[in-house]
């Protein structure tokens, strides 16, 4: 059977379980399964290589030398495929999961247990371990086929669960172009709001593909809710990454507070206003400006340039509004991260990229060591990129990935190589973006059409000229009240 079969035959079968579960924990029943299948048959690999080499097939030692999860005999997958159609099959499910934590410290608190409670149906659970029991990942590239099941698993759930999806799923190929953009050959990489680790799969397999060394990469990262927490770690110990991830707010209790990255990728969540700003107002962090209290982008992005190294790089999602936006000091502080000369580029994305939110998006790459452009930046319009993969969304050929990247590392060779493309590319000096009131909209400076009316969605710029609104209102108000003051002062009274 070929990975598409594969795929499709597995997400038809978990979706019987859809209407005895609620959506937000459907994923990781699923995914629970998927892992515990995978770990038992990676450990019958190794039992049987234990036995073609007379050595004792239960000695843990045997498994733990090739970085193989030792299961328990309760865990094994054998055991639970007998037992699918008990109606104890729950319980025994949650109790190999607590046998794997157990022998598998890496693993403690990171399982879903959860499989014996009674909104559960057990019938449709016994279906599903029937019919991954069908499913093998014993072969040479067991890995990377679990790998494409997992993130095909993940993109189905982002989809199906809509807005909230994408609160632990970015697109694969937004990923892959931030990747390619800037190449994580070696060092650390930081993601400070991961999901489910996306950014860091496709960092390991960039360089994988380009014969690198994946000792040479060693990565962190944080996470804020807790379930999605776990599932990153699920998700890092089936590709067997090393990776420092722990759970919390990145904001409020930033569990790396040290870290120096040479590489930052992340999707901060878009837009959000209500993250706790009055209790950070003297932060470290605010060296441009103290971010506005309804918006935490430039609080995002000031977290980024804080924890860069003197080198480093960082490649990150925001919404269309952080290029343009003048309301409550964003504007001041755009204009000063501008002006310290880290802005390397910009790119417009297309809509529909994204399974949880219409609202446009765009890639900011932010840059410390820019010794050969440090007076440009460079601005790409990405928007008619992209190709329909349902009726919903879009996605990125490995075409358009490369015609973005090679751009863009053409641009910073200063070899002669790169040349702007009317309409899609454009080298603009600092002294040009400050004559557009230091806004980064790619559109205004590639040439490309109807910009004003396409960059921003409606809602989106509602809610900032509402914002830029009410500003104007409360210090009309101010100022109101200032004058009635003094005119009392001198005995006048309106």
């Amino acid at each position: 059977m070929d990975i598409q079969n594969i795929e499709a035959t597995l997400w038809q079968a978990a979706d019987k379980l859809r209407g005895s579960v609620n959506s937000s924990d459907y994923k990781y029943v699923v995914l629970g399964l998927i892992f515990l299948k995978y770990v038992s048959d990676a450990f019958d690999l190794q039992k049987e290589k234990a036995i073609e080499q007379s050595f004792n097939p239960e000695d843990r030692d045997f498994y733990l030398a090739d970085n193989i999860f030792w299961v328990p005999q309760e865990a094994r997958w054998g055991f639970l495929s007998e037992n699918a159609k008990q109606p104890t099959i729950g319980s025994l499910i949650d109790n190999a999961m607590d046998a794997i934590e157990r022998d598998n410290p890496s693993l403690k608190g990171v399982l879903p247990k959860d499989y014996a409670r009674e909104s559960l149906d057990k019938r449709r659970l016994g279906e599903l371990v029937d019919l991954f029991s069908n499913t093998t990942f014993k072969s040479k590239n067991s890995k990377d086929l679990l790998g494409r099941v997992y993130e095909y698993f993940m993109g189905m759930f982002a989809d199906s669960e809509g807005k909230h999806g994408g609160e632990f799923y970015t697109p694969s190929s937004i990923v892959r172009l931030l990747v390619e953009m800037i190449q994580p050959y070696n060092g650390r990489v930081y993601d400070p709001c991961c999901g489910s680790g996306g950014m860091f799969v496709q960092s390991e397999k960039f360089i994988d593909e380009h014969s690198g060394r994946l000792d040479d990469l060693s990565i962190y990262g944080q996470e804020l809710n807790h379930t999605t927490w776990r599932l990153a770690k699920m998700n890092m110990a089936i590709r067997g990454i090393d990776a420092d991830i722990r759970q919390g707010d990145t904001m409020h209790d930033d569990k790396h507070k040290d870290l120096k990255a040479d590489y930052i990728l992340a999707n901060p969540p878009f837009n959000i206003s209500d993250w706790g700003a009055e209790l950070l107002q003297d932060d470290i962090r605010w060296k441009f400006g103290v971010p506005p209290k309804g918006n935490a982008n430039f609080a995002w992005m000031q977290h980024f340039i804080h924890h860069l190294s003197p080198t480093g790089i960082a490649g990150f999602v925001l919404a269309n509004g952080s290029m343009s936006s003048q309301s409550s000091g964003e504007g001041d502080i755009r204009k000063k991260i501008i002006e310290a000369s880290l802005v390397d580029c910009i790119v417009t994305l297309p809509a529909q990229l994204f399974f949880n939110t219409g609202i446009p998006a765009c890639l900011w790459f932010i840059n410390r060591d820019r010794k050969n452009r440090n007076d440009e930046v460079l601005f790409i319009d990405g928007r008619n990129l992209g190709h329909m993969i349902n009726r919903k969304n879009k996605e990125f050929s490995s075409e358009d990935i490369a015609k973005v990247a090679d751009i863009y590392h053409n641009w910073k060779k200063q070899d002669g190589s790169y040349s702007d493309v009317a309409g899609f590319a454009k080298s603009a000096k600092i002294s040009e973006i400050a004559e557009n009131d230091y806004v980064l909209t790619p559109g205004r400076y590639v040439g490309s059409e109807a910009v004003e009316d396409d960059d921003e969605a409606f809602e989106e710029k509602m809610q900032r000229l509402t914002a830029e609104l009410n500003d104007q209102f409360a210090k009309s108000h101010e100022l109101e009240a200032k004058i009635k003051e003094n005119l009392e002062k001198i005995g006048y009274d309106i």
